[in-house]
């Protein structure tokens, strides 16, 4: 694919003076659309050390008002990063609703083997790789997020000639590395692996566009021009979306008839002298296994849902009591905030993801997105059925990382949950557990029940299951997430 483009294209300087200046102008005029239609914008500049994607970036800002983009310069990547999914720092800088963002370098680059190796994949399969990246890019389109990738391809000689060029400067030789010249002397070899790279991540709505940078006037013209019509062609469409009444995109809320917490009984029971003695044991246990996590640098996930009132909170409390609190986080999930409304539902989630050695534990988690969100109608239908997938996605990228995730479902019955709630209401110690939306959640309990069903049956996967904990039971439902949570951690970490 690369080695056919041509890249002896140019432009004569007075058609490049022209076409650039009704290129700024379109490009000016189009961030308030952006602003006034909550249209996230994310550009990723890719290519070869020189390419000009420095010059390409600043050409493309000139006209543009700073306080509504941001540039992020992704190249080397800190231990901060290593430690976590490779995927962490773009997903934690996607632009927000109304608002552009650029990256010089992104996630793509790092199946080349320089940076494999720097970022532990060199054991990871490719097809993982590029499926992973695929998937974040297909919830950023899903989310509306215009994508436009741009690699930048010069060709071996041209690339000498600039090499050359910023060593004769004094203030620019710096720029040239030791990677840099090694690119080049193996220009052949690293061209297999951008044609592989842009061949396997290329998509109808995120497309790469080949940018024949030889001449910088030619790839300034081409790039600006890409973003204006892919730009002016998105408000287009979403203003055509608007027009048509509201009544015509709205789908009728379904329920599969799954069955599937109907089936469990939620009485298990366990004997207080039985209950001290697992809890000791499983508690001596896992304090040993936190220290020989952060040691292989393995992280966890551990997510909670359930029924309100269903134990959570005393069920995490026996979890993390015999940790090092320094290696656990314990974060509650409550409603959105301004920022995070402005963003895709699950960059609130990524930026909270543990670093290699630490452990993760969310008291409710993304899974609102198919459950609360949907119930209320606070999300599309649509929107909520794409979750699934997304979610898996998400998960699958962890659990390719290194991460082992735990999920449980904490299940109580009706009558139980009635208890609770009135015991709560009478314990003026315990008033702030019990709101006026747990009353009317509990009143939608049939509607909640189908949409976990359906929960339970379309994100319980092998690589990350869900385990329905029975809960009238408190003590029997915190041995039983100790005791998964240990066995499993021994066998991975065995």
């Amino acid at each position: 694919m690369l080695e056919k483009i041509d890249l002896s294209q140019s432009i004569e300087r007075a058609v490049y003076k022209s076409e650039l200046k009704a290129l700024e102008k379109r490009l000016a005029a189009l961030q308030q659309p952006i602003k006034d239609l909550e249209i996230p914008v994310l550009i990723v500049f890719e290519g070869w050390s020189a390419s000009g994607k420095g010059t390409s970036i600043s050409r493309i800002l000139y006209p543009l008002d700073p306080r509504h983009f941001s540039v992020h310069t992704l190249g080397k990547s800190p231990e901060e990063w290593i430690m976590r999914p490779f995927l962490f720092p773009y997903w934690t800088r996607i632009p927000a609703k109304g608002r552009i963002s650029i990256f010089d370098k992104s996630w793509h680059r790092l199946i080349l083997p320089v940076y494999a190796e720097r970022m532990r994949l060199g054991s990871k399969a490719k097809e993982e790789f590029f499926y992973d990246v695929n998937a974040f890019e297909q919830q950023l389109r899903d989310n509306g997020t215009i994508i436009i990738k741009f690699f930048l391809h010069i060709s071996k000689e041209a690339q000498q000639e600039r090499f050359r060029a910023l060593e004769d400067n004094p203030s620019s030789a710096w720029r040239v590395e030791a990677h840099d010249r090694e690119q080049n002397n193996n220009y052949d070899y690293y061209l297999k692996h951008y044609d592989e790279m842009v061949i396997k991540t290329n998509y109808k709505d995120s497309q790469w566009h080949i940018i024949e940078a030889d001449d910088s006037k030619f790839a300034t013209v081409k790039i600006l021009s890409s973003i204006v019509n892919r730009v002016e062609s998105e408000i287009k469409r979403l203003n055509e979306i608007e027009s048509i009444p509201s009544s015509t995109l709205t789908t009728p809320v379904k329920y599969p008839q799954a069955g599937i917490l109907s089936a469990v009984n939620p009485n298990m029971k366990l004997k207080d002298k039985d209950y001290k003695e697992c809890l000791e044991n499983l508690q001596s246990r896992i304090s040993n296994l936190g220290f020989i996590l952060y040691k292989a640098r393995r992280s966890v996930v551990i997510v909670y849902e359930g029924w309100d009132a269903a134990g959570k909170g005393g069920n995490i409390k026996r979890l993390t009591e015999p940790l090092d609190p320094r290696c656990y986080d314990v974060i509650p999930i409550g409603a959105p905030s301004a920022v995070e409304l402005d963003h895709h539902y699950l960059w609130r989630f990524m930026n909270r993801m543990p670093k290699d050695g630490h452990m993760a534990i969310f008291d409710r988690s993304w899974y609102g997105r198919v459950m609360v969100e949907r119930v209320e109608n606070f999300t599309p239908y649509e929107r909520c059925q794409d979750a699934y997938q997304e979610i898996n996605d998400m998960e699958r990228h962890l659990v390719n990382h290194g991460t082992i995730i735990f999920k449980f479902w904490l299940h109580i019955d009706k009558n139980e949950q009635l208890q609770r709630f009135e015991a709560r209401k009478n314990d003026p110690t315990k008033h702030y557990k019990i709101t006026d939306e747990d009353w009317r959640n509990r009143e939608k309990w049939e509607e909640y029940e189908n949409v976990i069903d359906e929960m339970l049956l379309k994100t319980s996967t092998i690589c990350a299951p869900w385990t329905i904990v029975e809960s009238n039971d408190k003590k029997y439902a915190r041995i039983k997430t100790l005791e998964i949570v240990v066995e499993e951690l021994e066998k991975q970490l065995e």
